[in-house]
């Protein structure tokens, strides 16, 4: 059975999410039933999705999570924050930097 991460980011059926509508993924990398550096492969390697930014936000400091990821394409790591309220704050601070100060070609 297909994880419900890549039936909601990658349908196969005609309910299709426009590329357009999706502006940042924020993937953890521990997700239920496969590997979120899996996710981002598939993410990374298909035109739908390939330009949207991927930024890691995951509980994991491992070098090599961290090695991996930007292997595999993503366009930020961060650690979560065990705080809720800087949790909270990182996650602002993300949108704010991807959604309105990062510079993104006009085609996506």
């Amino acid at each position: 059975q297909r994880p419900e991460a890549l039936d909601l980011l990658l349908p196969t059926d005609n309910d299709a999410v426009h590329k357009s509508e999706l502006k940042l993924i924020l993937l953890d990398l521990k997700l239920p039933k496969i590997d979120g550096l899996e996710v981002l492969r598939h993410l990374k390697n298909d035109p739908r999705t390939k330009t949207i930014p991927v930024v890691v936000l995951t509980s994991s400091a491992s070098e090599q999570d961290i090695i991996k990821s930007y292997q595999l394409g993503v366009n930020g790591y961060v650690t979560k924050p065990i705080d809720f309220a800087q949790f909270s704050e990182a996650v602002y601070q993300l949108g704010l930097y991807w959604l309105v100060v990062n510079q993104k070609p006009h085609y996506q």
